[in-house]
């Protein structure tokens, strides 16, 4: 009797994320057998260019080969050991050194697996720091509308992406939304700038009346993405800092997706800091900086956050857990990602690579008659089809994996997040496969 296949069993036994498994009945899965470099490759052989780095986590390619290493180094020492009463070397050394990039304003990190559990740390931190200052009653969130910020209970507060949000509600103890400062908002006249700064100050009034009932503010910096790479200018994130810290509410930067390097500097907040007192209360990073090899979240947070919790009393200090907290894994993983972009001088690289990704989506598409906003931070690039079918994702996704490119669009926008290893050729052939799907989608 033949053995089932990989994707039979993967049917049969696997439930996928965000996945409708009745689609697959006439989709079918893609099992990749192997990949290396920005290449996945399947059961049968064909290679597909990995252009969203296999959802925004592998910054320097598949199976690379200093991380590797790095790996096999550590597996022959240290494995494992639980965080609560214990520690090693990798966590030290990979807390001092995100702490350095931040010029050691936020110093203290505290480790999960996931971007959702890191927006839930920094969520309960700010509550129970203000609950350890005295002021219980400041125990509520704002966020900005189109947000996301992951899909567990507490994160889901502060998410508001319909499809996400709405199916669990009876669970979710909604924050509230203030307006997005994207920048396809402007009017006649005004500039990304203009939109911040009107987005801003609906901001002002929501913290005027409600500043005292505020633990804190959460914000995707400069993209938001999964509401379709929502693009805004750096003046909202100068402004909400000054908001912030003018009405006594925590401002805390998801850099989940948009940080290690993403929008052209290692945090995207760095794009509005011009002082040490511009920096946020917490930064929350997961995806990239483990190089997408091991599940790694962290949330960095500074000295007066962390003496809050500092006493006697254990039901003053941060009551949160995670059996894999600080796993030495997956912290060597991100300490050889840290390494690659050290020697590499990866940000200063990839200005060049932005500049091809950036030139080569001009060309094709600038003048298209059924694209509109045309749009790159960094290493993202995005652009909305207008007037697209229901089905337009779908048809995309299908039409690009034939074209030999991964890419997956959310909504009507089509959007590129790239390895970090592509070269000019590569970043052609990534945007051409897309030019083939769009056509395809389109017709």
């Amino acid at each position: 009797m033949p053995q089932p296949s990989l994707l039979d069993r993967s049917l049969a036994a696997v439930w996928h994320p965000c996945t409708q498994m009745k689609h697959h009945e006439k989709l079918p899965l893609l099992p990749i057998v192997r990949a290396q470099g920005p290449w996945l490759i399947d059961e049968q052989g064909r290679r597909l260019l990995d252009g969203i780095s296999s959802w925004w986590t592998n910054l320097f390619g598949h199976c690379n080969p200093r991380i590797n290493r790095a790996l096999c180094d550590q597996l022959e020492t240290l494995d494992h050991v639980m965080l609560a009463g214990f520690t090693h070397e990798p966590v030290v050394e990979l807390s001092e050194r995100l702490s350095a990039l931040t010029g050691n304003r936020l110093g203290h990190a505290f480790y999960a697996s996931d971007g959702a559990s890191a927006t839930e740390i920094a969520l309960k931190m700010s509550v129970h720091y203000w609950r350890n200052h005295g002021k219980p009653e400041k125990n509520g969130f704002v966020s900005l509308a189109g947000s996301y910020h992951g899909e567990t209970a507490g994160a889901l507060a502060v998410t508001d992406v319909a499809i996400f949000r709405d199916a669990y509600a009876p669970l979710v103890r909604q924050a509230a939304t203030v307006a997005s400062p994207d920048a396809r908002l402007a009017c006649t006249g005004e500039s990304s700038a203009d939109v911040a700064r009107r987005a801003a100050a609906e901001l002002e009034h929501w913290l005027r009346a409600h500043h005292a009932q505020t633990a804190a503010l959460i914000v995707e910096p400069l993209v938001q993405g999964a509401s379709g790479m929502v693009m805004y200018d750096p003046e909202y994130l100068r402004l909400a800092r000054q908001l912030c810290t003018t009405y006594s509410v925590h401002l805390v930067a998801d850099e989940i997706a948009v940080g290690c390097g993403r929008t052209g500097t290692f945090f995207a907040f760095e794009h509005a800091i011009a002082a040490p007192s511009d920096w946020p209360d917490f930064i929350c990073l997961s995806k990239g900086i483990s190089g997408g090899y091991l599940p790694l979240s962290l949330v960095l947070s500074s000295d007066e956050i962390y003496a809050a919790f500092y006493h006697d009393d254990p039901r003053r200090g941060f009551l949160h857990s995670h059996s894999y907290t600080g796993n030495p894994l997956a912290c060597r993983a991100a300490l050889a990602t840290l390494d690659i972009f050290g020697e590499d001088d990866v940000l200063t690289a990839n200005r060049l690579r932005a500049g091809w990704l950036s030139e080569g989506a001009r060309v094709r598409w600038a003048n298209h008659p059924r694209i509109a906003n045309l749009r790159q931070q960094g290493m993202i690039l995005a652009f909305d089809v207008v007037d697209a079918a229901p089905d337009f994702a779908q048809r995309f996704f299908t039409a690009a994996l034939e074209a030999g490119v991964l890419l997956r669009p959310i909504g009507n926008t089509v959007y590129f997040m790239p390895p970090y290893v592509l070269d000019q050729a590569l970043t052609e052939q990534m945007l051409a496969g897309a030019d083939a799907a769009l056509a395809v989608a389109l017709g």
